[in-house]
């Protein structure tokens, strides 16, 4: 009985590439808000951040690539494995600009003090190595 349900659960749930796309539109679609506020009220906060660690300002424009154009490849699900990379590594950058000072810490309901970038970090991994599925842009040689 157990597994007549067990092969019933999995014949009914059995679509990766329905499941790469839910991972992509979740991604893609949060990490896009993050690009919007960074279009309305600018990187200046960044570029101050940067050079503070003697890194040259300019570098902060890169964050238009990787919160907005990076993720809507990664919705549409074109050039995904290098999108996904491009958005781990953009994840990396920030959380080593701003985040490490929670590194060691946990929230009062008992999360880790990284735990929204880790997650972002990992999905982009995930991303990268798993590509985009049949729902994509891509044509469907490109698709694996």
């Amino acid at each position: 009985m157990i597994s007549q349900a067990n092969k019933w659960f999995s014949q009914l749930t059995d679509h990766p590439d329905a499941g790469k796309l839910l991972l992509r539109l979740t991604i893609g679609i949060l990490l896009l808000f993050h690009g919007v506020a960074k279009i309305e009220h600018g990187v200046s906060w960044i570029v101050g951040m940067l050079q503070e660690n003697g890194l040259p300002g300019f570098i902060a424009y890169g964050v238009y690539i990787g919160e907005v154009v990076v993720p809507v490849l990664i919705i549409l699900g074109l050039f995904t494995r290098v999108a996904g990379a491009i958005s781990a590594i953009n994840l990396l950058v920030a959380t080593l600009l701003v985040g490490m000072g929670r590194f060691f810490t946990i929230t009062q309901v008992g999360a880790w003090g990284l735990e929204v970038e880790a997650l972002y970090f990992l999905a982009s991994l995930v991303i990268m190595l798993m590509g985009s599925g049949r729902y994509s842009i891509t044509s469907n040689e490109d698709y694996r």
